[in-house]
């Protein structure tokens, strides 16, 4: 590892990969324009005073289109790649989120592909030439696999991430990736190799973690699909923050070999991997494209389902589709922000209106116990490896790190007995959880009902009137300041559960309109760190985002869903922030 091989203290090593950054982006044919150094917070229209018209129409193009216009040549991948590399090289001296670009084998495999489409008249796969960023601790062969920590730069890939061969095969080019946090346990993204990613919304606020270089990259239009990770809210963070379309799928139906990360062979949390987009159609052109090649002949840990295509809604009588949605506006531990809660009343309040959606209040059921028991799993080692990796460089712990291992009052090396102690409880919080879901809105019975005995299956009926989504929010406020993002709940709640979870914008953006509510009395001392953190002035233009939530292995019922959803209440498929 370089940090040990060569003698370097930290500094020399991050100094040493940034300069390799920089060259990669001082590569790029034409040359990346420097921004302007006096610059606004909001520096998403930046591109459109440094760049192309070819450069902005391109990368402003979502996915489902893009494949269109390459299928049939109108575009050519090397027109599009270089113009993606182009808007990333900018998009990283804006927001700090790329670690290095590959415009080498990038236009190597781009001119591949048009030579081929060229010759056969028809695309390699159904992502033909389309651009896709790549967070960084997903293995690239021959490049380095660092995972945010310093003393692993120096580590290169053996081979390609089983999800890079598998997207290589429907067509895609590799061409950016991105920064992630040290430990990759943040809802933000610093490190001490490449420094802090920012909010290319609001430039003091966080892009969300640890996908965070993914989620920046992306509201800059640098990239418009996108992978990421996700063990407590890595996917739906950075996608709720930056505006995007993100889906936390559920665990083992995409591969995850070949990427680098402590505890790897720990199962008590499932981490998984999955698509960030700028449009809502390029998540679900990623999950499919990758399904279809039946990947669990590859990797025997995944569950042998293909994508269905087919409609996985309720229909009345007359084919109508029927969607039952429930609201879970609140944990009940912390309280979200006030723009968090008028995203969720402007949906409620137009769906209220379509006679096609039943909305219900959905009560949250233990949210703390669900916490306790996550936060508890999260390192049964009580964190010995990640400490063990910082301190072999002498790097830093940043202030999250810091928060959630030595701060974390959860944190503690399990022995075996109490390992299997907390998966049971884990278990029997998921069966109570299910059996909560199943209460709402019918006579079946809750958790907490004085009952000996549950019935074994819902009652005749019963199944019509149970929820089939709920809305809530991705977090307790919209992109929080720097080194402040510390709740996680909202977000962890579904990795416990191991629900599927897809974010979305609500086209709404923080402003003025939203006061702080001066009688408010904080619940607990989460509630008052997240009720200080509020002030309008200090989340202009983030974004507001909601999630959407469905029950395991209802992956894509539950997108169905949010287009059924986006359709009645006229959101945009894609995030437009320019418009």
């Amino acid at each position: 590892m370089a940090s040990t091989a060569n003698g370097s203290g930290w500094e020399e090593i991050a100094e040493a990969m940034q300069r390799h950054r920089a060259d990669t982006i001082a590569a790029l044919e034409p040359t990346v324009p420097e921004p302007p150094t006096d610059l606004a917070l909001n520096v998403t229209g930046i591109p459109k005073e440094l760049l192309s018209e070819e450069v902005l129409a391109i990368t402003e193009t979502p996915t489902e289109c893009l494949v269109s216009q390459l299928a049939t040549q109108e575009l050519t991948s090397t027109q599009v790649t270089k113009a993606f590399l182009q808007r990333a090289g900018l998009a990283s001296k804006l927001v700090n989120c790329c670690t290095e670009l590959l415009p080498e084998r990038a236009l190597e495999r781009a001119k591949y592909l048009d030579d081929y489409i060229a010759e056969t008249k028809s695309p390699v796969g159904p992502l033909h030439g389309i651009p896709i960023s790549v967070k960084e601790h997903i293995g690239m062969k021959g490049l380095d696999l660092n995972a945010g920590f310093v003393s692993w730069v120096g580590n290169v890939a053996p081979d390609d991430a089983i999800i890079l061969k598998l997207l290589y095969k429907a067509g895609a080019v590799f061409y950016a990736r991105t920064t992630e946090p040290q430990t990759l346990m943040h809802l933000e993204t610093s490190n001490n190799i490449y420094g802090v990613t920012v909010n290319p919304y609001n430039t003091k606020l966080t892009p969300g973690g640890s996908s965070g270089g993914e989620g920046a990259l992306l509201g800059m239009r640098g990239s418009c699909l996108g992978i990421g990770s996700d063990i407590g809210g890595s996917i739906r963070s950075p996608s709720a923050n930056n505006g995007l379309f993100g889906l936390r799928p559920t665990a083992f139906r995409l591969p995850f070999a070949g990427w680098e990360g402590t505890m790897l062979g720990n199962e008590s949390i499932i981490p998984v991997i999955g698509p960030l987009s700028t449009s809502l159609e390029g998540v679900k052109l990623f999950m499919k494209s990758i399904l279809d090649q039946k990947p669990w002949t590859i990797d025997p840990s995944l569950v042998p389902m293909p994508w269905q295509t087919t409609s996985l809604l309720r229909q009345d009588a007359n084919g109508r589709k029927k969607l039952r949605i429930g609201v879970l506006s609140d944990d009940g531990i912390v309280k979200p922000h006030p723009p968090i809660l008028r995203g969720i009343k402007s949906i409620v309040e137009k769906l209220r209106s379509h006679s096609d959606f039943d909305v219900i209040e959905f009560p949250p059921y233990r949210h703390d116990e669900a916490w306790r028991i996550i936060a508890s799993l999260y390192f049964g080692d009580g964190g010995s490896e990640e400490k063990e990796v910082l301190e072999r460089s002498g790097e830093p712990w940043r202030p999250l790190s810091n928060f959630i291992i030595k701060e974390n009052p959860h944190v503690k090396a399990l022995t075996v007995s109490e390992l299997w102690d907390l998966t049971k409880e884990r278990e029997g919080y998921k069966a109570a959880y299910a059996r909560h879901w199943n209460s709402v809105g019918t006579d079946f019975p809750s958790p907490d009902d004085d009952t000996s005995t549950l019935p074994d299956a819902l009652p005749e009926g019963a199944e019509d009137k149970t929820v089939d989504v709920l809305l809530c929010p991705v977090g307790p406020g919209c992109a929080p300041p720097l080194d402040c993002a510390r709740y996680w709940a909202y977000t962890a709640q579904w990795n416990l559960l191991d629900y599927p979870a897809l974010v979305f914008p609500t086209g709404l953006q923080c402003s003025s309109e939203n006061q702080v509510d001066a009688d408010y009395k904080p619940r607990n001392e989460k509630d008052e760190y997240n009720y200080k953190l509020y002030d309008p002035k200090t989340y202009i233009d983030a974004p507001i985002s909601l999630q959407l939530v469905g029950r395991r292995y209802q992956d894509e019922k539950l997108i169905e869903a949010l287009e059924m959803i986006m359709q009645a209440v006229g959101l945009p498929s894609e995030q437009s922030p320019w418009a």
